[in-house]
């Protein structure tokens, strides 16, 4: 790769440079405070508070269900690892924050007929726009995660790149594509080179008391997975009910929160050709694909899945499989990494989903900035709210917002 550097660590010596580690509590950033320790570097281990688990995802006796991210165990394991390591730690209450920017737009998105990816926003908007700059406050010249993905500087287009890591199961750039040249230039990936295998290898031999910890798969502030309750909680705490009006006295923190109008309604469930076949409770229990908990049947006794969902209407409209293929999409807020701007049709592999895979694409410029993918062949299940992620090879080219199946 002509013109590429690796920037996994500073060229002037270990001793003259300061990293900020991101600590999760989990294996990964565990071991990379460790790696970055042991090659001689300033590590300061910073762990952010985002979301208080007592506070909606509780059993029938109040009791905080169990979660594997973003809890307070996982904090207590990252400052045991800090002890261990012996480098300073520092936990940071970022929960207004973190609600404000990943909890209400989730919970926005879904009463809209969405379904969106907060992974995705809570690195881009929480993790790397705050830690870049808590960094610089204290110092610090990167701040390094425990991503599975690569950054480097090509010296011919003058840009900072992101590439996938090199553990093709573990890769993570999928939701790193909103990061911006100014963050990918203060970011590390130490782990962008390894496998999952190796990285706990690497924890062993540090004796970190992280090393065997099972891995987070849900969403942090829902560790059941289910999303409907917790919207459907979320709007009570704030004063509404789940299929009608605000209650008084509280429901001005409706308007406040920006979902007055967005409360959950009952509607119809309808066919493409627009056929009632029955009714719903609210169109945030679905999402495009979904085929289990519909309660009712084609009358041909063909299965039928969600195609679409519309919120004006408050309509979740049923098809057959062969309804969910679609050819093309519309992305919108898009950010391009590997070149500034996209001013004709390009080549890539898009994906419209984290565990989805690749599949060839052209990327058309649209006047407004949005940009339409057309794939060589239909893609089942184009999800409005999702990420699409645009690449070259391993090279992350960019990425955007799926508003409309085309």
């Amino acid at each position: 790769m002509e013109g590429v550097k690796k920037t996994v660590l500073s060229e002037a010596g270990p001793m003259t440079e300061r990293i900020a580690v991101a600590m999760s509590g989990g294996v990964d950033s565990s071991t990379v405070a460790a790696l970055l320790k042991e090659q001689g570097y300033d590590i300061i281990g910073f762990s952010m508070q985002l979301w208080n688990q007592r506070r909606i995802n509780v059993d029938a006796d109040g009791n905080p269900l169990p979660s594997r991210c973003c809890s307070l165990d996982d904090l207590y394991d990252a400052r045991a690892v800090a002890e261990a390591l012996g480098i300073p730690f520092y936990v940071l209450n970022f929960e207004d924050d973190f609600e404000a920017r990943v909890v209400r737009p989730f919970v926005v998105s879904y009463l809209n007929g969405n379904t969106p990816s907060p992974c995705v926003a809570c690195n881009s908007r929480m993790k790397f726009d705050t830690l870049v700059a808590l960094a610089r406050d204290v110092g610090a010249a990167k701040v390094a995660t425990g991503h599975y993905a690569r950054v480097q500087f090509n010296t011919t287009t003058g840009r900072w790149e992101l590439r996938k890591g090199r553990d093709a199961r573990k890769d993570q750039s999928y939701f790193l594509f909103e990061l911006t040249q100014e963050q990918l230039a203060s970011a590390l990936f130490p782990l962008g080179e390894l496998s999952k295998a190796e990285t706990r290898a690497i924890a062993r031999r540090h004796g970190l008391p992280t090393a065997e910890k099972a891995e987070s798969q849900e969403i942090c502030f829902i560790p059941d997975g289910n999303y409907a309750r917790f919207i459907e909680r979320y709007l009570a705490e704030a004063g509404g009910t789940v299929a009608g009006e605000p209650q008084s006295p509280v429901a001005p923190r409706l308007v406040q929160l920006g979902l007055r109008r967005n409360l959950p309604q009952p509607g119809e469930i309808v066919t493409t050709d627009g056929r009632v076949l029955g009714r719903h409770n609210g169109i945030h229990r679905y999402t495009i694909g979904q085929r289990r908990g519909l309660g009712i049947t084609a009358g041909d006794g063909r299965p039928l899945y969600v195609v679409g969902l519309d919120a004006a209407r408050g309509q979740v409209i049923v098809g057959p499989e062969e309804a969910l293929p679609g050819k093309a999409l519309t992305a919108t807020r898009v950010n391009w990494i590997a070149l500034p701007e996209l001013t004709a049709p390009r080549r890539c592999a898009a994906r419209i989903r984290y565990r989805h895979e690749e599949a060839p694409a052209t990327l058309h410029p649209l006047p407004d900035g949005n940009v339409q993918v057309v794939f060589d062949t239909p893609q089942k299940a184009i999800t409005p709210g999702q990420a699409v992620v645009f690449y070259e090879g391993e090279l992350v080219l960019g990425g955007g917002w799926i508003t409309a199946q085309d």
